[in-house]
């Protein structure tokens, strides 16, 4: 189950609307010039409706045509004023839009960041990516094209209505007949097409894990020629999202053509009783000209009302779900004050266990000892709690009971960025970037220059294969490096991790898949990497740990043998049947 999870509540929940109004706290000033041009749109349309109701009584029926050109003088004017009056509205409600836009996905993103490990196992990236894409947009359109423009034909109506009561009362409760339906119907609308835009944002979440989570694994769909079955799959997926659309469809389908027989019964019963007052000269032809722009004043807004409603349906839909990450608390614990101490590189492990999940312990126990420079090894079957270890040291998941200190002190009393500062993990599956080999060596570190990469490079023996690649450093790996083979992507991570110069040295199985040609420039790289400083090697292939000062055994999260090569050798156990096995397998090839 995700941790981001589809809930289904009421469209305006008020507490959640005020949570998003503070979002535009920043741009304060941009606000309250959309609201004081709200104000005004309210009340432009409204007196062109009185002019042109004065235009046709008093100058177009008497014949005065000097003061039906001056009328118009003012009616041109006041439609120029609106037009610009129009123009800034929409120009400032899309920029406040997209400002908050930029704050929100900028304060998603850095919170989302700073999660525990833990929180990525349990929520699929396609989700996450949901949230900080099209749900923050859909926030931005509560502002760019919701409530804004909602309160605007609310004012709209208002002012509208008080006009109409005061030019002729009784024309004005003929023209509301048909409102009471109007009001049901929109009330009957807003609650079928929010569950059809629910289901459509729920959809969107599954399309997008769907088609990132196939995209990266293509591989292996293509491998076990699971291209049809996949494919079903996904019909399936889009096809949940195309009914959830089509809900919408359906249901404007049904408003929209009430909403104009509704209009049209209004103007009916309008002209009714407006001819019917002209005749007995209790009415005007200007009084009914007016309120026929008067009914397309009321029923365009109230039409518009809904299509607003459904953005803010939305917007608060999103606006739920990307709060709920805001307010996810999985950040390990940063209080330490340290950070400004020269790292030795003294680890100790003492009685440490460690659960991913309640208490389903991975170690048990586990305790140990590595002294400055020294080379630790951890060996085992998958599953013993190996790369736990490494997890634990970086603090990337935190140890439920027991203590691991770093130069004799617990390693939360140091601030987290520089207790990882200090560590640096080469991996089985390095991760590069699209981008150049010399941004992902140095990932945009500014002290870092061309020239200190070079001669990094040409220490560890990679700057020769760096250079024959079209362009040098400057040559783009593609997404996750698929430009690179296995051992040059491991060539690069040994020099990333030499440049950052840690006092602390993990390499997580990162020999396991090297070619022949790269084996013996990484076995280079390993030595030159670990030369002076504390190194902690995980690895299958116990030919790269032979040299190790020391060597742990795993077996099911507790040590079950340490020591050095030759004296585990020795010892006959766990570690001399593994190396027999591999001696085997390999043909005798290992010493």
């Amino acid at each position: 189950m995700s941790n981001i999870e589809e809930t289904k509540k009421s469209a305006i929940n008020f507490k959640l609307l005020l949570r998003t109004l503070k979002y535009a706290k920043p741009f304060k000033g941009t606000l309250v010039a959309t609201v004081i041009l709200t104000i005004l749109l309210s009340f432009l349309a409204p007196v062109r409706t009185l002019l042109i109701e004065k235009a046709i009584d008093d100058y177009i029926q008497v014949g005065d045509l000097t003061g039906l050109q001056k009328m118009i003088f003012y009616l041109i004017g006041l439609l120029v004023l609106h037009t610009v009056i129009q123009f800034f509205h929409a120009y400032l409600t899309g920029w406040l839009g997209q400002g908050i836009i930029l704050s929100v996905r900028k304060l998603v993103f850095r919170h989302v960041m700073s999660f525990k490990l833990k929180y990525f196992d349990n929520t699929p990236v396609g989700a996450l990516v949901t949230r900080v894409t099209s749900d923050i947009q859909s926030i931005a359109e509560i502002f760019s094209q919701g409530i804004i423009d909602i309160i605007s034909d609310i004012l709209q109506l208002t002012v509208a209505l008080v006009f109409m009561f005061y030019i002729n009362w009784k024309f004005s409760l003929v023209v509301l007949v048909p409102i009471p339906v109007l009001i049901y119907s929109t009330y009957f609308f807003k609650n079928f097409i929010q569950a059809g835009f629910l289901a459509v944002r729920k959809n969107v979440s599954k399309i997008n894990t769907f088609v990132q989570e196939h995209v990266t694994g293509m591989y292996v769909v293509q491998l076990f020629n699971r291209e049809e079955v996949e494919m079903e799959k996904f019909k399936e997926v889009n096809r949940a999202h195309r009914d959830g659309w089509i809900k919408t469809v359906w249901a404007n389908a049904i408003f929209f053509p009430v909403v104009e027989i509704l209009s049209s019964f209004s103007l009916a019963l309008l002209i009714w009783w407006g001819a019917k007052g002209v005749l007995e000269e209790t009415a005007t032809v200007g009084e009914i000209m007016a309120f026929i722009l008067f009914v397309h004043m009321l029923y365009r807004p109230i039409r518009q009302l809904a299509d607003k409603f459904n953005t803010l349906q939305m917007g608060m839909v999103a606006s739920e779900r990307v709060f709920k990450i805001l307010d996810t608390d999985m950040h390990i614990a940063n209080d330490g004050a340290k950070s400004n101490a020269e790292i030795q590189g003294k680890i100790n492990f003492d009685q440490v266990f460690f659960a991913y999940k309640d208490e389903d312990y991975v170690l048990k126990g586990v305790s140990f000892d590595v002294s400055p420079g020294q080379k630790l090894a951890l060996v085992g079957a998958t599953g013993a709690g190996k790369s736990s270890v490494i997890n634990l040291i970086t603090r990337f998941y935190e140890y439920q009971k027991g203590q691991i200190y770093l130069d004799d002190l617990p390693i939360e009393d140091y601030q987290l960025e520089f207790l990882r500062r200090q560590t640096a993990v080469v991996l089985q599956d390095v991760f590069l970037f699209d981008d150049t080999i010399f941004n992902n060596v140095t990932l945009g570190n500014p002290n870092l220059t061309l020239e200190e990469v070079r001669e990094a490079a040409k220490l560890m023996g990679v700057d020769q294969f760096i250079n024959d690649l079209p362009g040098g450093y400057q040559y783009k790996v593609r997404e996750r490096g698929v430009m690179l083979s296995s051992g040059q992507k491991q060539l690069l991570a040994f020099l990333r991790a030499y440049l950052y110069n840690p006092s602390v040295l993990i390499l997580d199985e990162a020999t396991s898949s090297i070619d022949t040609n790269s084996e013996l420039l990484i076995q280079k790289a390993i030595d030159k990497i670990t030369q002076g400083r504390t190194s902690i090697i995980i690895a299958h292939r116990l030919s790269t740990i032979q040299m190790a000062d020391n060597i742990l055994v795993l077996e099911k999260g507790e040590i079950i043998e340490q020591g050095n090569h030759q004296a585990l050798l020795k010892k006959g156990g766990a570690y001399k049947k593994l190396y027999d096995y591999q001696r085997q397998d390999a043909g005798s090839s290992i010493p």
